[in-house]
């Protein structure tokens, strides 16, 4: 078993709150094991370019409540090429470092997959605020941005309520619906479109705010997920077929910052101290997962072959009847 006594540590992707909590806690578990700690700005690109920082205690002991990520992040064209990911590789063993803790999503899983077959040892801890990574049941960030999306549904649920319209709400979630189905129950909303379920019938949408029209409602709320449908001509077709003035609110880059909730300040803390467990033990390319709230993890081959991108059946199905 090889000796940790040197990780690179960086942040990868789509920012999400919670990143910061792990970051601390990497570095504050990792000096308890004698590890030292590099940190590595703009994720891929910076361990391709070898854009570095010292982390000490001192560095991350208050960034806990910061939204974003201090190490900086991006998405990397670049290491999706061969030649890019060994100039990385040659870089960490350049400056002697045994393995890489990655913070990220979907994305940053893919970009390790590869990089492991240049002789790096990596470990992931999933921070998506889409909770896409099919493996884990919980992901960084999605806590907070459903909380952001709620409070922010509720402010223009108020003004909908004042002038008698339909409020058409985008938020995130292009391929998983979470954030549109929590934020979309815990505000009452008349429809949730989900990408899991859509299947381009507007019919369905515009039946239920009818529904509630002719039994006296005077206003209404559609929360839809970014990509699944265009909004305004969600917008436009309730209008049309209910003769109700509907208005788009477009979420967006506000689900992503922001501090973070207690949930992914907790959870950001534990994956990052389990992550630095993980290399203490002796354990290779690997990703942190939450399985029934106990701290888990998976081969990197293996999760990216778990394939589970269905929403909860019950939480759907109690979307439906709570929307009645």
């Amino acid at each position: 078993m090889k000796q940790i006594k040197k990780i690179a540590l960086l942040t990868s992707g789509g920012d999400a709150p919670g990143m910061n909590s792990a970051v601390r806690a990497v570095v504050f578990a990792a000096k308890n094991c004698g590890i030292e700690v590099t940190g590595v700005l703009r994720g891929y690109e910076g361990l391709i370019d070898w854009e570095t920082i010292p982390l000490g205690t001192d560095d991350v002991r208050n960034i806990n409540n910061q939204g974003g990520t201090v190490l900086f992040t991006s998405r990397s064209e670049r290491f999706l090429e061969k030649k890019y990911r060994e100039q990385a590789a040659r870089n960490l063993k350049e400056h002697d470092i045994d393995a890489v803790v990655a913070i990220g999503g979907d994305g940053t899983l893919h970009g390790a997959i590869e990089f492991k077959k240049e002789g790096c040892n990596i470990i992931c801890i999933p921070g998506t605020i889409d909770r896409d990574v099919a493996c884990t049941e919980y992901t960084l960030g999605f806590d907070t941005a459903a909380n952001t999306a709620m409070k922010a549904i509720d402010s223009i649920r108020d003004s909908s309520v004042s002038h008698g319209r339909c409020s058409v709400v985008e938020v995130m979630g292009r391929k998983r619906g979470y954030i549109a189905l929590w934020a979309g129950m815990a505000t009452s909303a008349d429809a949730i479109v989900l990408p899991e379920k859509w299947d381009g019938n507007y019919d369905s949408v515009t039946d239920a705010i009818k529904k509630r029209h002719e039994n006296g409602r005077n206003s209404y709320l559609v929360v839809v997920a970014e990509g699944v449908t265009d909004a305004p001509a969600l917008a436009k077709m309730i209008r049309e077929k209910t003769g109700i003035e509907s208005r788009v609110s477009v979420l967006g880059y506000i689900q992503r910052g922001g501090q973070p909730s207690a949930k992914d300040r907790m959870y950001g803390s534990l994956m990052g101290a389990f992550a630095v467990e993980l290399l203490k033990e002796g354990k290779e390319n690997r990703i942190v997962a939450i399985k029934n709230d106990l701290l888990i993890d998976f081969g990197l081959d293996e999760a990216l072959d778990i394939h589970n991108n269905s929403l909860d059946s019950f939480q759907y199905q109690l979307s439906l009847m709570l929307s009645e």
